[in-house]
């Protein structure tokens, strides 16, 4: 009877190498690999022949916990390698960690993060004393460039320092136990045969302890390899608790996830890179990078001369001669390439200096470096790989409605049989499936549209997404009920996030979460102090309210009372609100729009019509609040009472102090009917405009460019050719629009000839 604990990285070349040796050495009887024990009875799947890079997706969700958790394997993964090499010297291979959905795996989205990470300090003494930035480097220096004799060794001492005599976490102490009981298990049923487990090395002292029937905080004394009779049989597989959902299945995986740059917690970074160091060896894959990455650049239009190359080439191998290297590593050729190529002073580190994402800031050569060495190689399953009912479900759904192919649909929403495929469409979007999105349709409801415009494309993840969706339902409409419900539980008692969840449930056509949601956002109006927010969810709430044909709520009791509430809230809220010197504030403005369609459409779900009415003139009349404000509610007591009255006074008014745009802006947010109707504020507006000195008018300028985005194109060709009639000009609008000159440069302009005027004037010069 024999033992072999083979303590590995994960996603590690050397390391790969190093178990299917040992694998093809010793012949064991059993060999034990660090994955989801819940897996053993479908390892048959895993190796039917895919296409790496592919990856066990596991989702769990109860009514505390909803996760979702990946094992990804590469072709240069040690635990790829050691269920290729059990299957090709007979021996029995069983994955004997926890499933992911174990608690032990509750803050982790992926199983195989190195949990050296979470014992940095050591890591750092290490890195600081073999002088290079950081684990990743360290790596390579000790293991990756000299994969040769002696790996075994170095591995143990570099694992046993790390995992030092630190007591581990309680994550770590319950899948260590429960690992060890599966060696046991395997060690008694082998006999006299060998046993070879492959796990991450941190775990790999504590395993060899607990095996021995020693606790993982006491030395192992010598001699001590004789392991006590385990219990008979297997370790039982734990199963979720009752009323849980979830499962695991194979799904495509891609080198962009794999890589640590793009946030992937393996802490190996690089696939590309470190799978043709698997493939080919250190020298060719330093070659390789050198070559893909000019090649990039070249694609990029960024000029890499010959010249250039060389000199990258010269300097990676100067620094891997430096580093004790017999050949240039991944940070060698990748410091070369960084001094022949960028020439100018770098405001971030370089990322393969620090660990953790690509940061902001990096020079655009740094960034398709690391593209490159990222690779674009996608997964592929075998097509006997069983699948996830949401899956079938789906695409039989899509080839009924025909959306299973490209092209761009256009729906009525208002058509029954165009209502179910617009649902379709927007589980899919909900659930985050890509190839469907939506370019056309409703949005808020003030401006009600009952049709929707669709682009579906082809796109290789689609599957992934499916499969990983498969997690919420056997269906698309289950799904998308409990994605939903997610958010909403995510969302806590943030109203745009409840209100954004409410109104994708009804394009989705979920109804269970109604009886729920309504009754947190009217909670959650009650204590709202943010216009804007309270804007936006008076718009979602009263858009549903509104459109029974098109969703379904109209008339809802339970949103009837969010309606007023939150017309109740933004009222109260409003006519408290000072600060006559701030700009335009567009959700603020958009909350008092909201105010004027509630007042318009829902009077029987309790909106006051007089109380609103009574505010509006209230808070126009205030000098103390904002602007935009003040301009919005003039806007709305106008159209509330109906008042043909001269708006000269109140219009000349706001053209003191400086904020006529953001006054201005407010009221054609609100009212903007009151410019474009027979008799109305343009022309004073126009004489206004022109009585501004050019200095107040420059300041003025931006206020008043964003008060006429309210008015769509077509508006404002309107408005303009009305001034041209104004003064006796011909020409179209139109052309008035495109003119050649920002705006900003003729107001500055102006600005210089009054000044010049000014000072000519002062100089007697003129008269």
């Amino acid at each position: 009877m024999s033992l072999t604990v083979v303590g590995v990285r994960h996603h590690s070349p050397a390391c790969a190498r190093l178990v299917g040796e040992t694998i093809a050495e010793l012949r064991p009887a059993y060999v034990l690999i660090e994955g989801p024990a819940d897996m053993n009875d479908r390892i048959g799947e895993l190796l039917l022949g895919h296409q790496l890079p592919v990856a066990v997706f596991t989702s769990y969700a109860d009514e505390h916990r909803r996760h979702g958790s990946w094992a990804p394997f590469c072709g240069y993964s040690p635990e790829w390698v050691a269920l290729a090499a059990a299957r090709e010297t007979g021996a029995v291979p069983f994955f004997i960690d926890l499933p992911a959905w174990h608690d032990a795996f509750a803050d982790r989205s992926n199983r195989y993060a190195d949990a050296e990470q979470r014992y940095a300090e050591a890591v750092e003494r290490l890195c600081t004393a073999f002088g290079v930035d950081n684990t990743d480097a360290l790596w390579d220096h000790l293991v990756e460039m000299e994969p040769g004799e002696g790996l075994a060794d170095r591995l143990t001492a570099y694992f046993d320092l790390i995992r030092g005599e630190a007591a581990a976490g309680s994550s770590d102490t319950a899948r260590e136990a429960y690992m060890a009981e599966w060696i046991r298990a395997a060690v008694r049923a082998a006999g006299d045969r060998p046993v070879v487990a492959v796990v991450g090395g941190f775990h790999r002292p504590a395993l060899l302890r607990l095996a021995a029937g020693f606790s993982p905080a006491e030395p192992l004394p010598a001699g001590a390899s004789a392991l006590p009779p385990a219990a008979s049989g297997w370790p039982e597989v734990p199963k979720p608790p009752e009323g849980a959902v979830g499962g695991s299945y194979l799904v495509p995986y891609s080198f962009r996830r794999l890589d640590a740059f793009g946030g992937y917690q393996s802490g190996m970074p690089s696939p590309e890179y470190y799978q043709r160091l698997w493939e080919d060896g250190p020298a060719e894959a330093a070659r390789y990078l050198v070559t893909a990455v000019a090649g990039r650049l070249r694609e990029r239009g960024q000029p890499v001369s010959t010249a250039d190359l060389i000199a990258a080439r010269t300097s990676a191998e100067a620094l891997a001669r430096l580093r004790g290297h017999r050949h240039p590593a991944r940070v060698d050729v990748l410091d070369g390439l960084a001094a022949a190529l960028v020439n100018e002073a770098l405001d971030v580190p370089l990322p393969w200096s620090v660990r953790g994402t690509l940061t902001a800031g990096q020079h655009p050569a740094v960034v398709e470096m690391t593209t490159v060495l990222s690779g674009d190689r996608v997964g592929r399953l075998h097509p006997d790989t069983p699948l996830p009912p949401l899956v079938h479900a789906a695409t039989a759904e899509l080839e009924r409605h025909q959306f299973d192919q490209p092209g761009e649909p256009g729906l009525d929403l208002l058509e029954p049989e165009d209502r179910e495929r617009s649902r379709l469409l927007h589980r899919l979007r909900v659930l985050g499936v890509p190839g469907y999105a939506r370019t056309a349709g409703p949005a808020t409801g003030i401006d009600p549209v009952l049709t929707e415009q669709w682009r579906i494309r082809n796109d290789e993840n689609r599957l992934v997404a499916l499969i990983e969706a498969g997690g919420y339902g056997p269906t698309l409409e289950a799904a998308a009920t409990a994605r939903i419900g997610q958010r909403v539980d995510d969302a806590g008692n943030d109203l745009g996030q409840l209100a954004d969840a409410l109104f994708d449930a009804a394009f989705c056509g979920v109804t269970e979460l109604a009886g729920d949601l309504p009754d947190r956002l009217e909670r959650g109006v009650a204590a709202g102090t943010d216009l804007g927010e309270l804007g936006r969810v008076l718009t979602v709430v009263l858009a549903l309210w509104r459109h029974d044909r098109m969703l379904g709520t109209a008339g809802s009791d339970l949103l009837g009372a969010v309606v007023a509430g939150a017309t109740r809230r933004i009222l109260w809220l409003a006519e408290g609100w000072h600060g006559a010197g701030l700009p335009a504030d567009l959700p603020r403005i958009r909350a008092v729009v909201a105010v004027r369609d509630a007042v318009r459409h829902a009077e029987r779900a309790g909106v006051d019509r007089t109380h609103a009415w009574g505010i509006a003139e209230r808070v126009a009349a205030d000098r103390a609040a904002p602007p935009d404000l003040r301009g919005a509610f003039y806007g709305l007591a106008r159209l509330l009472s109906q008042d043909t009255s001269d708006p000269g006074p109140a219009v000349r008014g706001a053209f003191t102090g400086g904020s006529a745009g953001d006054w201005l802006a407010g009221l054609f947010g609100v009212a903007r009917e009151s410019v474009l109707a027979p008799g109305g504020i343009l022309g004073l507006l126009d004489e206004l405009v022109r009585g501004i000195g050019a200095d107040e008018f420059l300041l003025a300028l931006p206020a008043l460019r964003q008060a006429f985005e309210f008015f769509p194109p077509r508006e404002r060709v309107t408005i303009a050719d009305q001034l041209l009639e104004m003064r006796g000009l011909g020409g179209s609008g139109r052309d008035l629009l495109r003119a050649s000159v920002p705006p900003e440069i003729v107001a500055a302009g102006l600005a210089l000839d009054e000044t010049v005027q000014e000072r000519l004037t002062q100089a007697g010069l003129l008269r």
